[in-house]
């Protein structure tokens, strides 16, 4: 059986914007370029002319050989967490285009793996020389591109693309058989899966589908996975608004761990958590990523706002979404002395996420239902920000909880400090990625 290697990107000048995508055929054994495709489409968006460019590499490697094994590399973190079957496909623009992708080969002869913007120039140059010639009113050629690759000697530059294990110079047919996610595991945040998950029952579109794409903006964006900057950097498929989550540093109760939520008496910082809210800016300044300030509205949380809000110098914006959850009859008390007082309702609300406590207080369903609405807001405002979120245990749990899909008695296994940071990305097709979590390192 024939290997081929698919390399295949796309962009937007705009995103959405004049867009084009590029894609590159290459023998996996002698390394020689075989078919190279590149379009412009017109005004799309970047995850579009992406799709568009993977689309267009599979059906030329498809009209080489349809029994061959296909890898395909791309720097799109996107594309290749969702084909692989990994991240759910929520976009109607990149569904159909998904769906085509995976019935061009039978799943088990194409897998997909994550790399580098610099190890993906063949096909970034393709999809930038398609938008270069849409600019002139042009169609893109492969005279002169394909001309230029092979007077290089593409054999000798496939040989140091690779990102499998082995020495540079060792042959490429050994290195590339048997590509299962475990020999793929250092090369970047994409595994190669061998199967395409809900992708395979999709039927194909109703409408054709030509080749490649890629931009400026996803360059930027390819290069911020390639050389992260300090903090929380922008992933591969374009700046994401980005939830940097403080809870905020001691007070009084603490340390006692009394339940302490919106309906209790609005303690303010302790003298440690003071401390902590000031080692806490001190670490967010050196990492510099923050654009904006939001906190809670309650005492504690708007006193750590404003240490951070000192240090960076950047005023704060209160939101009432990210309060604490209301617990009732419970504030102030301990969770041993619910346990005596509220035996029968502590059981049910351990059990149960939408029993309230006792008195009338928040369960963690409508804390959910709360946290979800805020993240939205919050998302469509910010979009490709860095925020500062300074709220509360219950609130950064959940935030935590939905961004990975699990279900709510997870909140009961997650331990949160005080002043501790988390963050949270979120992309533009409605996924989210957990970057940290816990993080006390400032403090100690």
């Amino acid at each position: 059986m024939r290997e081929f290697i698919v390399e295949a990107d796309g962009g937007s000048r705009g995103n959405p914007g004049p867009a084009g995508y590029g894609s590159v055929v290459i023998d996996a054994t002698t390394g020689e370029t075989l078919a190279e495709a590149a379009e412009y489409i017109g005004v799309a968006t970047n995850n579009v002319a992406e799709y568009r460019g993977l689309l267009a590499g599979l059906r030329t490697a498809h009209d080489l050989d349809p029994s061959a094994s296909v890898h395909v590399r791309m720097d799109s973190k996107l594309v290749v967490e969702q084909m692989s079957g990994r991240w759910k496909i929520k976009h109607p623009d990149m569904k159909p285009l998904a769906a085509a992708a995976a019935t061009v080969f039978p799943p088990d002869q194409v897998t997909y793996e994550w790399i580098p913007r610099a190890q993906n120039k063949h096909a970034d140059r393709l999809a930038n020389e398609a938008m270069d010639a849409g600019k002139r009113g042009e169609q893109w050629s492969a005279s002169e591109s394909t001309a230029e690759l092979r007077s290089t000697g593409s054999a000798e530059a496939f040989q140091g693309r690779g990102t499998h294990a082995g020495p540079a110079n060792a042959g490429s047919t050994d290195a590339l058989k048997g590509r299962g996610s475990a020999q793929l595991s250092n090369t970047g945040p994409g595994d190669a899966p061998k199967g395409r998950g809900e992708l395979r029952d999709q039927p194909p579109p109703a409408a054709t589908v030509t080749t490649t794409e890629k931009s400026s903006a996803d360059t930027r964006a390819a290069r911020n996975v390639a050389t992260p900057t300090p903090g929380w950097a922008p992933a591969d498929m374009g700046a994401p608004a980005t939830f940097v989550l403080l809870r905020h540093g001691e007070t009084p109760l603490t340390p006692q761990k009394r339940f302490s939520g919106s309906g209790g008496t609005n303690p303010s910082l302790s003298p440690v958590g003071q401390d902590q809210a000031t080692r806490a800016a001190t670490a967010l300044a050196t990492r510099g990523t923050i654009q904006h300030i939001i906190a809670s509205p309650l005492t504690r949380t708007r006193e750590t706002a404003a240490a951070v809000a000192d240090r960076l110098g950047l005023p704060v914006t209160i939101e009432e979404g990210l309060r604490e959850t209301d617990f009732g009859a419970w504030e102030g008390l301990t969770f041993g002395e619910v346990r005596e007082r509220y035996p029968e309702d502590l059981t049910t609300w351990l059990a149960d996420p939408t029993a309230q406590p006792t008195g009338g207080g928040e369960s963690f369903a409508d804390t959910a239902t709360r946290i979800a609405a805020t993240r939205d807001k919050l998302t469509a405002t910010y979009a490709g920000r860095t925020v500062l979120l300074v709220t509360h245990v219950t609130p950064i749990k959940t935030f935590v909880q939905l961004a990975l899909g699990a279900p709510p008695e997870s909140l009961f296994r997650m331990e949160l400090s005080a002043a501790s940071i988390s963050a949270v990305a979120y992309y533009a097709d409605g996924n989210a990625s957990v970057r940290l979590f816990n993080d006390t390192s400032h403090l100690r």
